[in-house]
């Protein structure tokens, strides 16, 4: 694993910028995985940036997301699909119909699941995956326990995960408690993987993801087994490896 330690949340999404455009730049039509959450808004804003500086084009770019909550709609505000394009499609050349996302609101969701496994395999696989950890280390929506061998399936999250992400409602009680999610399996089967953590939050994950045993207790800590992960964490989110060294 190779550890990038920068200073702050700003550096941390530049750097993770500088990764993703490279990939692009190599590979116009790259597939990625692209993440939610509060973590990698830094770095869609610095693509956004290159992009507007006219330093790269996301026209033949293809993006998997991790995941959507059950129950919500792709036209709901807090549904990661309207995440997605407020915070970065409405605001590059994508093509919409490049831009994949699981649904929350099919009555199939078992087939949802495997339909979102075929294309992604139908694209050739995930050239570069983005990922954030949760404080439980989970990784896309796959809270402690989930099986490694898992691919995109439907998740029942854990109270930690829906009381962080409460922040994110008007309500606590609108937090969705299910999601659909690309599996461990699935995650693992990219070509490379760059996960960013910010904050004193995360350092008991991130000190288990790097130094701690593999275990599905903490989804994250397999990614001690792949053969290409940048990690990207900021002082505060490394502080607990500092300390211990």
């Amino acid at each position: 694993m190779n550890i990038l330690v920068v200073k702050d949340y700003e550096e941390m999404s530049e750097k993770a910028a500088h990764i993703v455009v490279g990939k692009i730049l190599s590979k116009p039509d790259s597939v990625l995985g692209l993440a939610t959450g509060s973590t990698p808004i830094g770095l869609y804003r610095k693509l956004m940036d290159f992009y507007n500086c006219g330093l790269v084009s996301f026209a033949e770019t293809i993006t998997f997301n991790l995941d959507e909550y059950i129950g919500l709609s792709a036209d709901c505000s807090q549904s990661y699909a309207m995440f997605m394009k407020n915070n970065l499609f409405n605001h590059i050349d994508i093509k919409r119909e490049n831009c994949n996302i699981p649904s929350g609101t099919i009555n199939d969701r078992s087939k949802e699941c495997q339909y979102y496994e075929k294309k992604i395999k139908a694209h050739g696989g995930i050239d570069l995956q983005i990922l954030g950890i949760g404080r439980n280390g989970h990784i896309g929506f796959n809270e402690p326990d989930v099986k490694f061998e898992a691919q995109t399936h439907i998740v029942k999250l854990d109270e930690q995960t829906i009381f962080d992400n409460a922040r994110f409602f008007e309500r606590s009680e609108d937090v969705p408690k299910s999601a659909i999610s690309m599996g461990i399996k699935t995650i693992m089967q990219s070509r490379k993987i760059v996960l960013l953590a910010s904050g004193k939050e995360k350092a008991d994950a991130v000190f288990g993801m790097v130094k701690g045993q593999i275990t599905p207790k903490l989804p994250a800590s397999v990614l001690q087994l792949h053969p290409n992960v940048t990690l990207i964490v900021d002082e505060d989110a490394y502080s607990k490896i500092n300390n211990n060294k």
